[in-house]
């Protein structure tokens, strides 16, 4: 009587091919309507990482102010943060090892060099990424991502 209870009971283990089949389906539809949702997430990703971006140059400018007096100039741009400016306004105060912690500029995330202008429009200095198409203007993804519109 065991022997055949076991049986019965080993029968019954593992899945079915239909009940895979429906896993398969259920995740199909899923994945079919999740899918677009994450995909539409790069674009937007990039956006807010120039933005992040932009504020640390920001911040690193403000610091390269408060030991030389005031911003490196346009033509000097973010290399000032790296390197001690040989040209134009001469950095007095230039902190060894400089105010960004990498040791080459970045470009914005979609492959193209940050706009630096200063003395800036907008304020002391301005910073822009031209977003997707690189190109100054633009709507939704290709829009400029601008210092003086950062909160």
């Amino acid at each position: 009587m065991q022997k055949k209870n076991s049986r019965v009971l080993n029968s019954y283990k593992g899945f079915t091919l239909i009940e895979l089949m429906v896993v398969i389906v259920i995740l199909s539809v899923l994945a079919v309507w999740v899918a677009p949702k994450i995909m539409g997430r790069p674009d937007q990703a990039k956006q807010v990482k120039a933005s992040v971006d932009i504020m640390g140059y920001e911040t690193a400018l403000k610091l390269y102010k408060l030991d030389n007096g005031s911003y490196p100039t346009t033509e000097q741009g973010f290399e000032a943060l790296i390197s001690k400016p040989d040209s134009g306004k001469l950095a007095k105060n230039w902190r060894s090892g400089g105010y960004l912690d990498k040791s080459k500029i970045a470009k914005d995330p979609w492959g193209n060099d940050f706009i630096y202008l200063s003395p800036g429009v907008h304020g002391d200095f301005d910073i822009t990424s031209y977003g997707a198409d690189g190109e100054p203007g633009g709507e939704e993804y290709n829009k400029d991502i601008n210092s003086w519109e950062i909160e």
